[in-house]
């Protein structure tokens, strides 16, 4: 068994793959973090949007490197550590699981702190990307056309 196991699926995720990834005898304790879509995002100004379902794009052979990666070095960081990273793609609606990440180690302190670290590093550093549907059309999360960030003072809905 490997000390670092990761994949992007299609198909629904499964909590007990990721803790059988991670699971042996030396392990005293295994955290898991899942992800799910929820039925809103907060704006800006705090309002609440409601969302009706997600779609996540990436580019596999390069999120799976570097999810990879991340994890090997967390393994290198956190010594007795095994960990797991599986992250869907395609569509989900509300409530569906997008990514499940787990953690072992002899003790609970290293589990629960590199269960963290993993969720956190994959959301920073992965190229996956979060399209959000709802009732007022769909957008892509977190990702501004750089051709309107350089021109801040130009009318872009097509107009003059």
């Amino acid at each position: 068994m490997t000390a670092a196991f990761v994949a992007l699926r299609t198909e629904p995720l499964s909590v007990d793959e990721a803790i059988a990834r991670v699971g042996h005898a030396g392990a005293g304790a295994v955290s898991v973090f899942v992800g799910m879509v929820r039925d809103h995002r907060r704006e800006p100004d705090g309002s609440l949007q409601p969302v009706v379902g997600l779609e996540y794009e990436a580019y596999t052979t390069m999120a799976e490197a570097e999810m990879r990666r991340i994890a090997e070095d967390i393994v290198r960081e956190i010594p007795g550590v095994r960990l797991a990273a599986i992250h869907r793609t395609g569509w989900l609606s509300v409530g569906g699981v997008a990514v499940v990440c787990a953690a072992s180690a002899p003790h609970r302190a290293e589990a629960f702190g590199a269960c963290r670290e993993l969720i956190d590093r994959i959301k920073a550093r992965v190229p996956i990307w979060k399209r959000e549907h709802g009732p007022g059309g769909a957008f892509w999360v977190g990702w501004e056309d750089a051709r309107c960030a350089a021109y801040p003072d130009h009318d872009h809905t097509g107009g003059s």
